[in-house]
């Protein structure tokens, strides 16, 4: 039997290794080594018996990806990963003075079909492993100087409909004992997929939780996100009271501004009515072009829509988010690969 090490919870690693005959103290060791230290290489563990190494090098696999290429603009990497399976994702490092945010995929491609996404247009080819999804996390840690500060779940895929997987990898990501980053760091984001949203919420999970919305009437949104014919913008903003009562900053809806689509007055009216007084994050996010029908608005219809948000804004809170990266296409909703 071939054992993937990399994604393994400290209880399963305990579990391989009195399976196999080992102490139970074996896992934490490994644990260590594979999450806080990153190693690449399991010769680089200098406390294990030379069987247990044997052990691990014949029966055990570590890395889930290996990199096939990296595009740089500016301060912002975007990598493409090869998975075991010959599947390829992207992933992307973005800085900003100190902060160092990563965008991960949690799936090969996307069922959800938004239709101003490139993800969406290569369609789904299959979840990713719990290791799949650490090992761009530790990647890029190893790759990059600057230390990680933030980890959105915003990459290829819609993340709730690998919501096991993706839990999972955020908890080792947060475990003390593991990668040791703070719940406020990591943001998960859906275009959302109400069932698993109350399931987040019900389990009391303290990650940021996002969820995009991109229109202020169900036409609009039935047309550019065909998942809003299940789970219409009222029953998003349901969540939104619920996830509030128990957590301290409030959920973030994300709103991609497309010219003639989403930006006129009345929609800058509707958007600040849909929020007023829920104590909820706007993050307006001007369209990163993918060369289809679609256009990102002027900077006048841009600016237009902002101070009427701004002029309406009651008991919310509103942030203009322009992403970076989009001369490589890695920028929000321009992540593809072309098989």
């Amino acid at each position: 039997m071939h054992y993937i090490l990399k994604g393994m919870s400290l209880i399963e690693l305990q579990n391989l290794m009195i399976d196999q005959g080992y102490p139970k103290y074996r896992a934490n060791q490994i644990y260590n080594w594979l999450y806080k230290k990153s190693i690449t290489n399991i010769n680089s563990i200098n406390n294990l018996p030379i069987d247990l190494k044997n052990f691990i090098n014949h029966s055990c696999s570590i890395n889930t990806l290996e990199l096939s290429k990296e595009n740089k603009s500016s301060n912002t990497i975007k990598f493409l990963f090869k998975t075991k399976s010959n599947d390829y994702i992207e992933s992307v490092s973005m800085i900003e003075n100190d902060r160092h945010t990563i965008c991960i995929s949690s799936q090969v491609g996307c069922s959800v079909d938004c239709d101003f996404c490139a993800t969406g247009k290569m369609g789904f080819k299959k979840n990713l492993s719990i290791g799949e999804i650490i090992d761009q996390l530790l990647f890029i840690k190893n790759t990059v100087l600057t230390p990680i500060t933030n980890i959105v779940f915003m990459g290829m895929g819609e993340p709730f409909l690998n919501y096991n997987n993706v839990i999972q990898a955020a908890h080792l990501m947060n475990d003390k004992e593991g990668l040791n980053y703070s719940y406020k760091r990591i943001t998960i984001s859906t275009s959302g997929i109400v069932p698993k949203i109350n399931q987040f919420i019900h389990d009391k999970l303290k990650y940021n939780l996002a969820i995009s919305l991109n229109a202020t009437d169900n036409k609009t949104r039935d047309k550019i996100m065909p998942i809003n014919k299940k789970w219409p913008i009222e029953s998003l903003i349901d969540c939104s009271s619920k996830y509030n009562k128990l957590h301290r900053t409030g959920l973030t809806f994300e709103y991609v501004l497309i010219d003639s689509i989403n930006d006129s007055i009345k929609d800058a009216e509707r958007l600040s009515a849909i929020f007023k007084n829920t104590g909820c994050k706007l993050n307006i996010i001007p369209f990163n072009e993918i060369g289809n029908e679609y256009n990102r608005p002027s900077s006048q219809r841009i600016d237009r829509f902002t101070q009427v948000l701004n002029k309406n804004k009651k008991g919310f809170t509103l942030l203009v988010r322009w992403s970076k990266g989009t001369a490589i296409n890695a920028g929000c909703g321009q992540l593809a690969i072309e098989y």
